[in-house]
């Protein structure tokens, strides 16, 4: 059964750091590209980071978190992280993880090449 669930949101101030995990199960996790989406209220979801599967973990972000933001992956944990830094208030979302295709050799950005996704976690930025 595949499965990915994240954690580690919650509420923060402007300008905290914040951790999110995304663990999966049932399907071959090191194979697949995995990606972080973003769904602000009233908005729609939104790309937000990507790492490669394969050696190397290459990464692609959107352009208002590079410099804030890092996806790692542990292969060996099937997890993947986003490392979360100088928050914003504009950073409210609830954060979503999702698999893209198996073996894509690039770094999807839209959703329809995403195969699996999680429940989400909500981040909320407020002082």
């Amino acid at each position: 059964q595949v499965y990915l669930a994240e954690s580690g949101g919650g509420l923060v101030q402007p300008g905290d750091s914040l951790r999110l995990s995304c663990v999966a199960s049932g399907w071959n996790f090191d194979s697949h590209p995995m990606g972080w989406f973003r769904q602000a209220p009233g908005k729609e979801r939104e790309f937000v980071a990507v790492v490669s599967w394969g050696v190397g973990a290459h990464t692609a972000y959107t352009d208002s978190v590079k410099g804030r933001f890092t996806i790692s992956r542990d292969n060996a944990k099937n997890t993947v992280y986003l490392q979360m830094h100088s928050l914003k208030p504009e950073d409210t979302a609830v954060y979503s993880c999702a698999a893209a295709t198996r073996y894509l050799p690039n770094l999807p950005k839209v959703q329809n090449e995403y195969v699996y996704w999680g429940q989400g976690t909500q981040v909320t930025v407020s002082s």
